[in-house]
């Protein structure tokens, strides 16, 4: 059975998350082998925020990741933390040239300038990718694609 999401934003600044409330997971190949994410989303702090919690499963290994998301001087914003101990923050952007209803994060990386993209699937749940910044457009390294868990 497919779960089509409902993408559309709730109330509040931060009602344009509510399409992504919830527990998903996805399952990919990629360049070290079979990889499984679940990724949470749930309000904390009475709504004011958001909490991400992911958890990444590359073979025997477990990588993990905790973001809050909330308003920093009225833009939506967020900041991750990460099982290896690295870190970022960033804020919403626009990917309208993936899908015109497009949850965007960009952030300044180390390697240069980052993007996280959530768009709905036709059928059953979200893709999600990461891309880079070059000079010649966007550069996608991670596809995945999420449906949601019973859980």
């Amino acid at each position: 059975m497919t779960t089509k999401i409902n993408w559309k934003k709730g109330r509040g600044k931060l009602g344009i998350l509510q399409p992504l409330m919830g527990t998903w997971k996805a399952e990919a190949d990629s360049p070290m082998g079979k990889v499984s994410c679940t990724r949470q989303f749930q309000p904390i702090l009475n709504g004011h925020y958001i909490q991400l919690t992911a958890t990444w499963q590359i073979l025997t290994k477990v990588y993990t990741e905790t973001a809050i998301i909330g308003l920093n001087d009225k833009l939506i914003s967020f900041w991750s933390f990460t099982s290896d101990g690295k870190k970022s923050q960033g804020h919403l952007a626009l990917a309208s040239d993936v899908h015109p209803q497009a949850i965007c994060f960009e952030a300044q990386m180390p390697a240069g300038l980052a993007r996280m993209i959530y768009w709905p699937d036709l059928h059953e749940g979200f893709h999600w990718a990461v891309e880079s910044k070059t000079k010649a457009g966007w550069n996608r390294f991670t596809h995945h694609h999420y449906k949601p868990t019973n859980n």
